[in-house]
């Protein structure tokens, strides 16, 4: 069975930059990372990783692109996870996050499944809408508004952190 994806740039500024792109189910993770740098012009030698995802596009758990993590600590490889592990109908969602200092970030959603096509070469890159901009979209986090904000006091119990004669302790100690 064939995947397609549509990949979208996070991109909140400009126009909507996207591919849709054709991929073997049996193919991994990694030749998904190959198929969308080459189809948005990167040459894909930095650092990339994809995220399972939620319908509400909540980051979950990673695939990486290299074993960077500790000594026990299990991490799945592109290399070696087939694309129909991690998406399928009941989990169509993916962010791919390339360039680790640029932090070029992207939407991938399953589309739909279909049949192979005879006589076309997979992956395919099927459509191309947007250029990429030079340089990676700026993130901008906002935090929720709380009404509370203007009334929070660090430390409400009033008391004087440099002040160490109330305390029940012998300041030099050791």
């Amino acid at each position: 069975m064939i995947y397609r994806f549509r990949v979208i740039l996070d991109n909140t500024t400009e126009d909507d930059v996207f591919r849709d792109l054709e991929i073997r189910e049996s193919d991994t993770m990694e030749d998904l990372h190959n198929i969308i740098t080459q189809s948005f012009g990167f040459d894909g030698m930095e650092m990339a990783s994809f995220y399972i995802s939620d319908e509400q596009w909540n980051q979950g758990e990673e695939i990486a692109m290299m074993d960077m993590s500790e000594a026990g600590a299990e991490v799945k490889m592109m290399s070696t996870t087939i694309i129909s592990d991690v998406v399928h109908e009941a989990a169509t969602r993916l962010i791919y996050l390339y360039d680790f200092m640029n932090m070029w970030t992207f939407y991938v959603e399953l589309g739909e499944i279909i049949e192979e096509a005879q006589g076309t070469d997979y992956p395919n890159l099927m459509y191309v809408h947007g250029q990429i901009p030079d340089e990676a979209p700026e993130k901008t986090f906002e935090a929720e508004e709380n009404d509370d904000d203007n009334e929070f006091e660090e430390f409400e119990d009033g008391l004087d952190l440099d002040d160490y004669s109330d305390l029940d302790f012998d300041e030099n100690w050791n």
